[in-house]
């Protein structure tokens, strides 16, 4: 691979980005209105999850779902305009600041325990859509023009290799840092109690978040029908496995590129130019909601539209624990009782 095989797949992306603002004008608003609702429903609900693993990891505290939605809000807004997942810092610094003695640690493992249900739902998704034939075959893949998508199809071994890194290199930070701080595993493992309780976790996680994958659902099939695309079931999960497939380990920012690729050449019944304005158009979509709906909840509930500066907090913040050693030296009050402020 070369630096020209990185261009083609940041020249696709620019000529589906003007694809899409070539045919604004051919955009149903009505479909377009009730896709961004349901965005907005599935951020909130994803928020209300949040509340709840935070409320039973700290059941003495009060853990206000308008609290903890605006500080998903924001930083899901942020991490839309900010590079390095700015928004996930500053969304778990500002969920910290509404629970009285809650801690970095705890904190940034509750926002984790989501993943569990989204990786479950994810692969499911994708296994419809491998066994449906709607995805590409795995020897087309490296002649999709999309560098990241053939780079990594052309040398699997290689991608298996930086994924095991990736993995085991995440582990052996959790075993140094339990070993080294008895007290911040501790606080790790606080985030996480609702697992401990299966009815609790399935009734006030799981069942928010399944919600939440409606929502996504539904609004992907009204924005197919936004763009003329045209909503079923097999091309809402088609769009949705492609967007996990452009995610695993991408060289360009959200996938630029390689969901053009993999779309153009799945999608079946419309034109390439409609599938590129589909493709980008989505993207751009999402990411000016997610900033609209980030900036509301900033301005509202925090009282401030200074981006830049929540960021700067949440990392001066969360280095300054660190490195004095607080939240990780302090005791933690345990699971089921009132902690101190």
């Amino acid at each position: 691979m070369t630096p020209a095989d990185v261009g083609s797949s940041v020249d696709s992306f620019l000529d589906a980005s003007a694809e899409f603002f070539r045919n604004l004008a051919e955009i149903r608003w009505g479909p377009l209105a009730i896709a961004l609702a349901m965005l907005a429903g599935m951020q909130l609900t994803r928020a209300r999850a949040w509340q709840n693993v935070l409320g039973a990891a700290y059941p003495g505290e009060p853990v206000r779902y308008r609290a903890i939605a605006a500080s998903y809000l924001a930083g899901a807004g942020i991490n839309a305009i900010a590079p390095a997942r700015a928004g996930d810092v500053t969304k778990v610094f500002l969920a910290k600041r509404q629970v009285p003695g809650s801690s970095y640690p705890a904190v940034t493992s509750s926002f984790l325990v989501q993943t569990i249900f989204d990786t479950t739902a994810g692969l499911l998704v994708f296994a419809y859509a491998l066994t449906q034939g709607l995805l590409p075959r795995p020897p087309e893949l490296p002649e999709l023009p999309a560098f990241d998508i053939a780079f990594w199809a052309a040398n699997p071994q290689l991608l298996i290799f930086t994924l095991t890194v990736v993995g085991v290199g995440f582990v052996v930070v959790f075993a140094v840092l339990a070993r080294r701080v008895e007290l911040f595993w501790q606080r790790v493992k606080q985030g996480v109690v609702v697992l401990t309780q299966p009815r609790r976790y399935l009734r006030e996680v799981v069942a928010w978040q399944g919600v939440g994958w409606l929502f996504r659902f539904g609004a992907f099939w009204f924005l197919l029908e936004a763009f003329g695309i045209g909503g079923s079931v097999g091309n809402v999960m088609l769009v949705m496995s492609v967007q996990a497939v452009s995610n695993i380990v991408p060289f360009t920012p959200g996938g630029a590129g390689a969901q053009q690729a993999l779309l153009v050449a799945t999608l079946e019944g419309p034109s390439r130019a409609a599938v590129l304005s589909y493709s980008v158009g989505t993207q751009i979509v999402m990411a000016v909601w997610s900033v609209v709906l980030g900036f509301a909840a900033m301005l509202l509930v925090f009282r401030t539209t200074n981006w830049r500066e929540l960021v700067r907090q949440a990392e001066s913040d969360r280095d300054r624990e660190q490195g004095e050693g607080v939240g990780l030296g302090s005791p933690s009050s345990p699971a089921g009782s009132r902690a101190s402020p």
